[in-house]
């Protein structure tokens, strides 16, 4: 894409919409943690996007089908064990503080790509990294100091796989579309769910209370708050990667990306809405670094994206 045929602000919007979107429905998991388990959530909120995805493909031609089947496959893995840790922190922490533990995916893209892959990182990449887990150090807040606390390690755990994810996008599915992309995903995380679900029955865990039940409840007769809540899940993730899909079609890879961190305080927003929580000054902070960090990834030159959209 030229520079003439950037669409950087109808771009930003789109952004804008995935942001707003995807951070109000993220706030309704502790609404559906009452009274459901993960495994069931994900089990449910995958068979409904796919029925839903299934619908467009009838009705508008999106494709589905995978080119290679091994690479969709592998790629689904990673990315759904990004979101099902992702969607476990939410039982712990608020919004806000879990998406910036997952933004710290492009600090791990980069010493993936230099572990792994022998690319060079540049000084000012490297101190890109430097504040970048600094930051999200700051929002995850004493508990990641105190190095003993699954809710901090939660959120860095799935930038991490995000981070592998990425790049697995950019190596493996580059011919994909954003339609199968996607139709793997949930069908890998509806598996991921089924799993669990299956683990749970035969080997039921006793005692737990709390957001660690949202962790370890078995299947349930599904509530009608529980359906309701899943579907709007469903429907805000489809909708909120379809606007993020579009913003990246409209724009460079490197323009839009560094827009995607208006996810932080339109979650940190919505959270403020519903709950009546806020952050503290720290977390701001953090959160700020965590921005910063990508900025300077994503700059001219950086020769790499950080991020794809979140699903």
């Amino acid at each position: 894409m030229t520079k003439a045929e950037n669409r950087t602000l109808a771009a930003a919007g789109g952004v804008l919409v995935y942001a707003s979107v995807v951070g109000l429905v993220d706030n309704f998991v502790r609404a559906i943690a009452a009274d459901a388990g993960l495994w069931q959530f994900h089990a449910t909120r995958s068979a409904m996007a796919l029925a839903l995805l299934g619908l467009g493909a009838v009705l508008v031609g999106l494709r589905l089908r995978p080119l290679r089947w091994r690479a969709v496959l592998g790629r689904s893995a990673i990315h759904a064990t990004s979101i099902l840790v992702y969607f476990g922190a939410l039982g712990f922490l608020p919004v806000a503080q879990v998406a910036a533990g997952i933004f710290t995916a492009p600090i791990f893209v980069l010493l993936i790509q230099r572990l792994v892959y022998g690319q060079p990182i540049g000084g000012v990449q490297a101190l890109a990294v430097a504040l970048g887990f600094a930051g999200a150090i700051i929002v995850l807040g004493p508990e990641a100091f105190a190095g003993a606390s699954l809710a901090a390690a939660l959120p860095i755990a799935a930038g991490a796989f995000y981070g592998m994810g990425n790049i697995a996008t950019r190596a493996w599915c580059a011919d994909e579309t954003a339609g199968t992309l996607l139709a793997g995903f949930f069908a890998m995380l509806g598996v991921y769910g089924v799993l669990g679900m299956v683990v749970l029955v035969l080997v039921p865990v006793a005692g737990a209370s709390g957001a660690e039940a949202f962790l370890v409840q078995g299947p349930v007769w599904p509530t009608e708050a529980f359906l309701w809540w899943t579907l709007m899940q469903a429907v805000g993730s489809l909708l909120g990667v379809g606007a993020m899909i579009r913003a990246y079609q409209l724009a460079e890879v490197a323009r839009v990306s560094v827009f995607e961190y208006a996810f932080l305080p339109a979650s940190a927003f919505w959270t403020w809405v519903i709950w009546g929580e806020t952050l503290v000054w720290s977390a701001w902070i953090g959160m700020a670094l965590i921005v910063l960090a990508g900025v300077l990834i994503a700059r001219p030159g950086a020769g790499q994206s950080p991020t794809a959209s979140r699903q």
